[in-house]
């Protein structure tokens, strides 16, 4: 299984440094200059994805249910309901859409063992999608779905969604994973202005905790913040040649390049005064909570940073806070001498070969789908014939931006790449070494053992 994913990988996975650069000059252009402009862009767009001509044609479905099967909850489960809306208006067939906890594949293993799976399942993580085609558990594109991939994405995009030459996954939304975001009350009242490089994050941080507001909110609750901490160290320190390696675990994690990366992440998650809440709040805080810390209430934040992927905006979208206005980013910054760009995904397969997965899945590959969930934000579509004035204001139409201008250059993320048992499932492996790590940042060493011998087990060595 590992071959094959070297092979997919290896167009998909190059230097990001290109897209870095893009994303930092469209960020402070964003930034700077998002105010009344963006309102009105929103209500354009709010317009655009209904009123546009459809681009796609799918069969008449009257009569037939699906199932859809997805890790999203609360807002993004709601914005994606709106895309399953529109199918259900052009085609008369009826969608239900189920939450798979973040343990998809155990969900969906379940399901199949028990005789019922989801006719459809949107998986997060690309190393599910490898070991579902080999268990032949998930069904190949037909010849309308192809056409709309060959069409709309480019080839690294593709290429993550087969194995072994098969093309099985539609990457219907994507995630930039090397964000900052920021209070600017925070910033402001404290004197101080985005950091660039780690020492400068770190010196951020203390100027900004001396002036009274805890300055770093981490959803250590959730485990997945935490590998995603990790992997945007590791590749900016120890460049893209190893992180594929360690992707790959041809460089195990007691390798010195995890020990140097974990004693970096240390000078964060260790130091006092830096995480609101201290380690142990960190560790009960999940990600929802970790982003409203910093932007509930704008003028008097809980926190004044949290780090993750675009898809913040969703959560910024339900306080009072504005993104492009009271709400900004900055690129993660450089640990070594650039900027890491790690990027995730959702991908749609179909469980059942039926006519009705089928067209879910052409419908996802095009544009109409796309720009449905696009206009509400906190999203980032890889479809590159996506009209970007559909999204909602400067700073995410910019990363949107230069992700496709930057087409198949960046890494994708690693613990997402990994065998589930190891990145992706709840209380073990990646997920729980790294919570253990953050409970006890000194202990580097009992960190590397503990995740080496969680992914050698996980990947069969």
């Amino acid at each position: 299984m590992r071959t094959s994913v070297r092979t997919t990988r290896s167009r998909a996975l190059r230097a990001g440094t290109a897209l870095a650069a893009a994303l930092a000059l469209s960020l402070t252009a964003a930034c700077g200059g998002a105010g009344d402009g963006n309102s009105g862009n929103a209500g354009n767009a709010g317009n655009s994805a209904r009123e546009q001509e459809p681009t796609v044609e799918l069969p008449e479905l009257d009569g037939q249910r699906l199932q859809v099967a997805a890790v999203w909850t609360g807002p993004e489960q709601e914005n994606f309901r709106r895309v399953l809306d529109e199918f259900e208006e052009r085609t008369g067939a009826e969608v239900d859409s189920v939450p798979t906890g973040d343990n998809v594949a155990t969900f969906i293993g379940s399901k199949i063992e028990g005789g019922a799976p989801p006719d459809v399942a949107m998986l997060p993580q690309v190393g599910v999608l490898h070991q579902f085609a080999e268990k032949g558990w998930i069904k190949p594109v037909n010849e309308a779905t192809r056409e709309q991939l060959d069409r709309n994405f480019s080839p690294g995009w593709r290429d993550l969604g087969a194995h072994d030459g098969e093309q099985y996954g539609v990457y219907f939304k994507a995630a930039n994973k090397s964000l900052v975001w920021y209070n600017t009350t925070a910033f402001e009242n404290a004197g101080v202005s985005e950091p660039k490089t780690w020492d400068e994050f770190l010196e951020t941080a203390r100027t900004i905790s001396d002036s009274g507001v805890p300055p770093v909110s981490v959803g250590g609750a959730d485990g997945w913040t935490l590998t995603d901490w990790f992997e945007n160290v590791y590749l900016s320190q120890a460049g893209p040649e190893k992180y594929d390696r360690l992707a790959e675990h041809e460089i195990k994690w007691t390798d010195p390049s995890v020990e140097e990366a974990l004693t970096t992440l240390g000078e964060l998650f260790g130091s006092d005064g830096l995480l609101a809440g201290g380690n142990d709040g960190a560790l009960r805080t999940e990600f929802p909570a970790s982003v409203t810390r910093v932007f509930a209430e704008p003028d008097a934040p809980q926190a004044a940073m949290v780090y993750e992927g675009d898809f913040v905006a969703v959560t910024i979208a339900d306080t009072e806070s504005k993104v492009g206005e009271n709400a900004k980013v900055f690129p993660f910054p450089a640990v070594g001498e650039e900027s890491p760009v790690v990027s995730g995904g959702d991908a749609a397969v179909a469980l059942r070969d039926t006519e009705g997965a089928h067209a879910l899945l052409t419908f996802l590959a095009s544009t109409d789908a796309a720009a449905i969930w696009a206009e509400r934000g906190g999203f980032i579509s890889p479809n590159k014939e996506l009209d970007t004035a559909v999204y909602p204001d400067d700073v995410q139409r910019d990363i949107a931006e230069a992700l496709i201008a930057a087409g198949d250059d960046f890494r994708f993320d690693m613990s997402d790449q990994a065998p589930a048992a190891f990145g992706g499932t709840k209380g073990e492996g990646e997920w729980k070494a790294l919570q253990d790590f953050l409970a006890d940042p000194d202990d580097v060493e009992g960190a590397q053992k503990a995740l080496e011998a969680a992914a050698a087990k996980a990947y069969g060595d």
